[in-house]
């Protein structure tokens, strides 16, 4: 059985193979049960413990990660951990322990930019980027790998973490005019595509400034009773997810609206799966607003681990 590292992970993925790779793994046959997230206690603490299965004809795998958010980054504790387990599916036989962090990173923008490639316009200029953290460097490449951009808003609590962010993509975009965010409602007007990985449990921006044909991709919140956006974002859209019962299960931006009753279960164009297998259930004009909400699939992990064990082997 292998151990692959973080360093194996980005050493052997990239968003031109990943991509695509995943788009067509939608398209395959695969199991995916509900996602099992436990929160440890029953005080206010945010510590919780996950576990994500899922199969398809080649192999078995489970990621498991733990979340503590008040862990100290000055003792060198990060707040998440996590592993993916490999199993061959013919046989049962483990195949790989694979870094299951930094897999996260990848799969997860990647299916942002895939979300992106099948419902923004296919002229999408400017990127709106809500959210500064690990996963911040991925999106942007990705969605830069799918789309045209040649502007990309930063907008983020700390200005300083903005500005490093922006700092570390310039030397390799230098075609993109990258800056910081000075008003969010001028540049949500404007964005072609607005993406919100955050930890906000409040909406980021008023869905009335959006413009038509805008594209909103919604990936930070796992919470029932918070939001990345709000009711107006949901109800001007048409609305996919990435996997319906997880979304149901932990998707405040949809079930919000759903208690609200101003947005029903039925309002809900399409899972990714069936998007990729059906490009046409998409974006229907040029004006329409779409919008995408993931909370991550175990499928993304499974494959995205897989490849990286097939480089290796």
């Amino acid at each position: 059985m292998k151990i692959i590292s973080a360093a194996q992970v980005q050493q052997h993925l990239s968003f031109k193979h990943l991509i695509p790779l995943l788009e067509q793994a939608f398209t395959q046959p695969f199991t995916m049960p509900q996602r099992q997230v436990f929160h440890l206690d029953e005080s206010h603490s945010r510590d919780a413990f996950a576990l994500l299965p899922s199969w398809n004809n080649e192999v078995i795998g489970t990621k498991a990660f733990t979340y503590f958010p008040d862990n100290n980054a000055d003792e060198g504790l990060h707040s998440l951990y996590s592993k993916i387990m490999l199993f061959k599916r013919t046989t049962g036989e483990p195949l790989a322990l694979v870094d299951g962090t930094s897999v996260t990173y990848w799969r997860t923008a990647a299916i942002s930019a895939l979300a992106s490639k099948l419902l923004s316009n296919q002229g999408s200029e400017h990127l709106v980027l809500f959210g500064t953290g690990n996963l911040a460097p991925y999106l942007i490449k990705a969605h830069l790998s799918v789309r045209p951009l040649n502007k990309i808003t930063v907008v983020a609590r700390s200005e300083e973490k903005a500005i490093s962010l922006i700092q570390s993509m310039q030397n390799d975009y230098p075609d993109v005019f990258f800056s910081t965010c000075d008003n969010i409602e001028q540049s949500v007007k404007t964005a072609d595509i607005i993406c919100c990985a955050t930890a906000s449990g409040e909406p980021l921006f008023d869905g009335n400034h959006l413009k038509p044909g805008a594209h909103v991709d919604c990936l930070g919140n796992h919470n029932n009773d918070k939001r990345e956006c709000d009711t107006t974002t949901v109800t001007r859209a048409r609305v996919y997810v990435d996997s319906l019962v997880n979304n149901l299960a932990e998707a405040g931006e949809l079930l919000l609206p759903m208690a609200e009753g101003a947005f029903q279960q039925e309002d809900i164009i399409a899972e990714l799966a069936e998007l990729c297998r059906n490009p046409a259930k998409g974006r229907q004009d040029k004006d329409e607003i779409t919008l995408f909400k993931s909370v991550g699939t175990a499928i993304s992990d499974l494959v995205t681990a897989n490849y990286v064990f097939q480089q290796l082997s």
